[in-house]
């Protein structure tokens, strides 16, 4: 493979550690090349920094494994040229696997330029990404709890979803929360509880 990068290094991320495998030297020539472990703690992380500072290291490698790549991306994108590999895209050859040879692997690709990495929006896109993901979550969460509640009155034979278009606006949360309460419900009360722009009648709510 020929060389296309001086200074490289290539990231064998997991959840507790990092084993980084640096290639460095003249692109004509075989490279040389030092491995270290880390651990992904944030003290690790600035020593793994550190660590490929002091080879002057320009691009790094790792592969998309689950999340725990994006400790690791947050810490070296401000220092190195990063790459995000696909898993799939840079398989190994068959054989007994280590994270040594994982991470000397990536850095020969690398070194390379055989690696196309996958794309890796800034830091505030991400947040805003992470953000609308965990709003989609809690909707997605809300929907089940209603969803579970029309059920719960269904088989209670209470109607409230046949009279009111949503239950879970201002008058029928009145409503849930006095039956919640054990309150028995007269029509009296029900005028107090509904809004006036409700478009169902006081007696066919109270039914």
């Amino acid at each position: 493979m020929e060389a296309m990068i001086k200074r490289c290094a290539g990231l064998d991320v997991h959840q507790e550690t990092v084993v980084a495998c640096v290639l460095y030297g003249p692109l004509e020539e075989k490279p040389k090349k030092s491995i270290e472990s880390f651990s992904t703690a944030t003290d690790g992380l600035l020593e793994l920094n550190d660590w490929l500072s002091s080879f002057q290291v320009t691009d790094v490698v790792m592969e998309s494994t689950g999340v725990y790549w994006k400790p690791v991306w947050n810490i070296l994108e401000s220092q190195f040229q990063l790459v995000l590999a696909n898993a799939k895209h840079v398989k190994n050859v068959p054989g007994r696997k280590t994270d040594v040879k994982d991470a000397e692997w990536l850095a020969k690709l690398l070194r390379s330029g055989l690696i196309e990495g996958n794309f890796v929006p800034p830091e505030d896109i991400r947040n805003l990404r992470d953000l609308t993901r965990y709003r989609k979550k809690l909707i997605n969460q809300r929907t089940a709890e209603q969803n579970r509640i029309h059920k719960i009155l269904q088989d209670a034979n209470i109607k409230l979803t046949s009279v009111l278009s949503q239950i879970f606006g201002a008058s029928g949360r009145r409503i849930l929360e006095a039956i919640i309460d054990g309150e028995k419900i007269e029509v009296k009360d029900l005028q107090q509880m509904v809004h006036w722009r409700t478009k169902a009648s006081i007696s066919d709510i109270a039914k």
